[in-house]
């Protein structure tokens, strides 16, 4: 599925400096805990693929429920990084 050009979107809902240590190449970081009731900005397409993961999967199952019940169509939690084999980016700061 994220090799597909299917208007995919890779969300990481880890820390920030989980993020900066190590991502799925474009991946954006909305942290588990700041998706609360209101809609993430960034995600402004209720019909898009969100595929989401953390690190090890709880907090990817957590964040994935919470955009379901605010009304996103197509969310799909893989897990965490600690399982993903492909490639990872960093952010040196």
């Amino acid at each position: 599925m994220m090799a597909k050009n299917d208007g995919h979107i890779i969300v990481d809902v880890r820390r920030q400096d989980e993020y900066d240590e190590g991502h799925i190449p474009g991946a954006i970081l909305i942290p588990n805990e700041s998706i609360d009731k209101t809609r993430p900005e960034q995600l402004p397409d209720l019909d898009q693929i969100i595929l989401v993961y953390c690190r090890s999967g709880r907090r990817s199952k957590e964040a994935s429920a919470k955009l379901s019940a605010m009304g996103y169509k197509n969310v799909y939690e893989f897990g965490g990084i600690i399982t993903w084999t492909g490639e990872t980016t960093r952010n040196d700061h």
